[in-house]
């Protein structure tokens, strides 16, 4: 506890002290009066000035909450500075019908307010600003049952003792509304701010059970000021003091329990019973005959000043409410056609999955008659034969490997695993391409023409799947130039913005992939074959696309890579280029 908080309170304990001796020691007197009110209007500032600090450190909610805490008690404080100005400073009694006994019934005001944030629980903006319309209403109501009921007595038709009356009754009604508000926030918190709660509780308990004992003293006649009635009020208001100055107001923690929805709902219930009584009060103000002429009209030009106030208010809170169903509901479809589109991701996937399990597994097997094709082709080239048949043996070596590569991008495409992804040189990737594909080219007397651009043209992935990928696109160029008797393929690497682009160009192999549009993997139909639609698997995990461009006479197949920056001196230079061609199963 801090020096200051020491102080503070050993003031606030003089003072309550010194109020209960002089008002067991002291006979009724002036100076008995002035003791009593300042000490009063002392603890009331002073409970004032300990939610203050509050107010400043917080922010948001919390900030409201505490200033509204300031406000109630202010406003009390300001109510017992009316009472220092009639007794101290005129010198004579307080009126009892005193034009400040509105700032006391509305001093409770604020602090309802208040409770209508639930500092201690989490909320959001929407249902902040809900609870704000219903306590508005709320406010109109209770300002409205001032107005109906005491006023008319004040203003209207002079008369003391309805006027007391109703004012008693109705103060002690909203004082016992306010702690009723008290108990739901007690029941909906914990930690510190059921402590909180639970002191504002006792103080304003003490208050409202010691004030309803001051006014039947005053109705037998028997109060004074400083009397020992007033230890009783005192007490309260330093109580009041002492929960500002211990309770720390901290922002809500996660695990409070809370009752947000059931306080929100009796709010709400709360609000439409308070609209909904203002008709029961205007046909009671008509029939109502033993009051004079003008007071019943002027209560019911105040209850439809009050019906058209909170009809407003009720619009308002409708269109809050529209706002929001509405945000929800797009948001709820949002959601279901997000979980549909999830669903057939999912779906789609398990279907790929099956898939690559099926291609694997065919793949596999392939593999063993593919070898056995190989090895027979391999040595009908190595026996003596004729020139047509060493041509055919040619053509069946260069079928099955063309096969066994197919076979490989198979098993690449149902392994669907990420690659380890490094720095490599494209230029020497493509010149790996040709040379692999020199025996076909040979064979097929087709002339591969290279244009590569001078230096690197470096770009992140894995060298033996890219080195596939290229294989494969010279693989089909090359035998769609042998079958349209074609005799040059023509193979180009240029750098455009940020992207190495590939282009392979070759014979027209006939209808299929609109200009420039990239090739639809789904799409097995598509004259360049399963091999480039494995390739694109490939390119997609390298970020990269493949596109057919078309003309009258040949077809480009275009290539997209993303570069990489060059590496520098000082970091470790990329991994060699090397080729492993796939093993067989």
């Amino acid at each position: 506890m801090r020096a200051y908080t020491k102080v503070w309170i050993a003031a606030v304990a003089a003072c309550l002290g010194i109020l209960a001796v002089s008002a067991l020691s002291l006979p009724p007197s002036f100076r008995l009066t002035a003791i009593s009110d300042i000490i009063q209007c002392l603890l009331l500032f002073s409970g004032t000035l300990s939610f203050l600090p509050h107010a400043f450190r917080s922010r948001g909610r919390l900030r409201v909450f505490w200033s509204l805490i300031a406000s109630g008690i202010g406003l009390w404080f300001l109510y017992q500075f009316v009472w220092i100005y009639y007794e101290i400073y005129l010198r004579v009694p307080v009126p009892d019908m005193c034009t400040g006994d509105v700032i006391l019934f509305l001093h409770i005001v604020p602090l309802m307010a208040a409770l209508a944030l639930r500092p201690h629980a989490a909320e959001d903006e929407y249902a902040a600003r809900l609870r704000g319309l219903d306590f508005a209403l709320l406010l109109v109501w209770w300002v409205y049952l001032y107005v109906l009921f005491v006023v008319p007595w004040q203003y209207l038709a002079v008369n003391v003792g309805p006027y007391g009356d109703n004012l008693n009754s109705l103060y002690l009604i909203e004082k016992f509304a306010f702690l009723g508000a008290l108990v739901m926030a007690w029941l909906g918190s914990n930690g510190e701010w059921k402590l909180f709660y639970a002191n504002l509780f006792g103080a304003y308990l003490t208050y409202a059970l010691s004030s309803h004992f001051a006014n039947s003293a005053i109705d037998h006649h028997v109060y004074y000021s400083g009397s020992f009635y007033d230890v009783p009020l005192a007490a309260s208001m330093a109580w009041i003091t002492i929960t500002g100055l211990f309770i720390k107001g901290r922002a809500p923690q996660p695990a409070v329990r809370s009752i947000s929805a059931a306080h929100g709902l009796w709010l709400a219930r709360l609000g439409m019973i308070a609209a909904f009584s203002l008709p029961l009060f205007a046909a009671w103000a008509l029939m109502n005959t033993s009051v004079p002429p003008l007071i019943r009209s002027f209560r019911v030009i105040a209850t439809l000043s009050a019906a058209l106030l909170m009809s407003l208010l009720v619009f308002v809170r409708q269109r809050l409410l529209d706002g929001e169903l509405l945000r929800l509901l797009t948001h709820s479809r949002e959601s279901i056609a997000h979980l549909k589109r999830l669903q057939t991701q999912i779906t789609e996937s398990e279907k790929h999955a099956s898939i690559g399990q099926l291609v694997g597994g065919v793949a596999h097997e392939l593999n063993n008659p593919i070898t056995a094709l190989l090895g027979y082709s391999d040595l009908l080239l190595n026996s003596p034969l004729t020139p047509g048949q060493k041509e055919l043996a040619h053509e069946i070596s260069q079928n099955a490997r063309r096969t066994r590569s197919l076979v490989a991008s198979l098993l690449t495409f149902a392994k669907q695993r990420p690659s380890a992804m490094v720095t490599v040189d494209l230029n020497s990737l493509l010149r790996t391409a040709v040379k692999l594909s020199e025996p076909q080219s040979q064979g097929m007397k087709i002339e591969v023409h290279i244009d590569l651009p001078q230096g690197l043209l470096p770009v992140q992935g894995d060298s033996n799947q890219l080195l596939q990928v290229f294989a494969q696109m010279i693989d089909d160029a090359l035998n769609a130039a042998h079958r349209y008797g074609n005799r040059s393929v023509t193979l180009t690497a240029e750098q455009e913005n940020d992207q190495a682009v590939v282009k392979i160009c070759h014979a027209n192999l006939g209808p299929g992939a609109a200009d420039g549009q990239p090739l639809q993997a789904a799409n097995n139909s598509t004259p360049l074959g399963l091999g480039l639609t494995a390739c694109q698997g490939i390119l997609r995990q390298h970020q990269g696309r493949i596109s057919c461009e078309q003309s009258r006479n040949r077809t480009n197949v275009r290539v997209e890579i993303p570069l990489t920056p060059a590496p520098e001196k000082s970091r470790k230079p990329a991994a060699p280029l090397s080729w492993q061609p796939h093993a067989s199963a």
